[in-house]
């Protein structure tokens, strides 16, 4: 099978050709694309170096499934010419994510609604993928009436250029910046672009893609996203208004039984979810799971998850892994 990595110079590129070796994916031939001042490049892959291709170059070559990790600028130009050659594209930008035409996909939530005709497949937002992870299970036993969410993301969500920022402000190097102001040692509650509303892109999209994987417009959601100075993944508080009340015993045993999902919540040991111990996991790590006592049917939440593995790279394996099974070798 003919795979090629449109982004792969970057931190998701990067990672997405580590997962595929990780996970054996059957690959005959991997294309690593970059735009033009990165061709030439190589990257390693198994025990070959694989040079880097344009965009152009790798659209002639007519890959199986092409995973975009490359921007949506880039995508919104060369998806749809990688699909009109066949190949099924599994795009990380937020171009495609809330087009009514595209589907939305988180495997372990709705994979089984893909057809063979699905050739442009959207990757939800990092902070989307974990949230509706732990919730789904949840929406779909005890009906989610509204969610307040507030999250603390890594630098990496940002790409190279925030982490050179974060480790020139602890090292005391000239800062290359990438935030509007300090990120070492303080929190930026600033994650993407502010639009009209006053929220942020990041913001927005937790409102949006969570209706549309769950597949509830009717669900209440409000979010303030927070960009904090961690290398190694996302965590999420996540307050959940229930329309019908539920025992704590057993929605815990629900979230345990939830694929991808791991519990981490014993008090008496210190045990609950971090960012520094769900980092390089697949997993998404739900913990500090308890009641909240001022409204009824209400929970609350911590959720953790590797950004660039599940919340990027590792869901559009995924993703990649069930076109190969269900579309390509069938």
């Amino acid at each position: 099978m003919k795979i090629a990595v449109v982004g792969a110079t970057g931190l998701v590129g990067r990672k997405i050709i580590e997962l595929l070796i990780e996970r054996n994916f059957p690959i005959t031939k991997l294309l690593c694309v970059a735009s033009e001042r990165s061709v030439g490049k190589k990257i390693k892959f198994k025990n070959q170096e694989v040079e880097v291709i344009g965009l152009e170059a790798a659209i002639a070559k007519k890959p199986d499934i092409a995973l975009f990790s490359a921007g949506g600028e880039t995508s919104l130009k060369f998806a749809e010419r990688f699909a009109k050659n066949g190949t099924y594209v599994v795009d990380n930008s937020s171009a495609w994510r809330m087009d009514k035409g595209k589907k939305l996909v988180v495997p372990e939530i709705n994979a089984s609604d893909l057809t063979k005709e699905d050739l442009i497949i959207a990757n939800p937002n990092c902070s989307t993928i974990q949230l509706v992870l732990a919730l789904s299970a949840l929406h779909k036993t005890y009906n989610i009436k509204r969610l307040v969410i507030s999250t603390y993301q890594s630098v990496t969500g940002s790409g190279i250029s925030a982490i050179n920022q974060l480790n020139d402000e602890e090292n005391g190097a000239d800062v290359r910046k990438k935030y509007a102001h300090q990120i070492y040692r303080n929190c930026l509650p600033h994650c993407d672009d502010f639009t009209e509303n006053g929220y942020t892109k990041e913001e927005m999209k937790l409102v949006n893609e969570t209706k549309k994987i769950l597949n509830a417009p009717e669900i209440e959601i409000t979010a303030t996203a927070v960009r904090v100075p961690v290398v190694g993944g996302h965590s999420e508080s996540v307050n959940v208004e229930f329309e019908n009340d539920f025992e704590l015993d057993n929605l815990v045993e629900l979230l345990a039984a939830t694929p991808g999902v791991t519990v981490q919540d014993d008090l008496n040991n210190n045990l609950y979810p971090m960012p520094i111990t769900a980092r390089g996991k697949d997993d998404t790590f739900v913990g500090r799971i308890r009641r909240d006592f001022s409204r009824p049917n209400c929970l609350n939440l911590w959720i953790v998850s590797d950004n660039l593995r599940k919340g990027a790279a590792t869901n559009a394996v995924q993703i990649a892994e069930y076109v190969s099974q269900h579309f390509i070798n069938n």
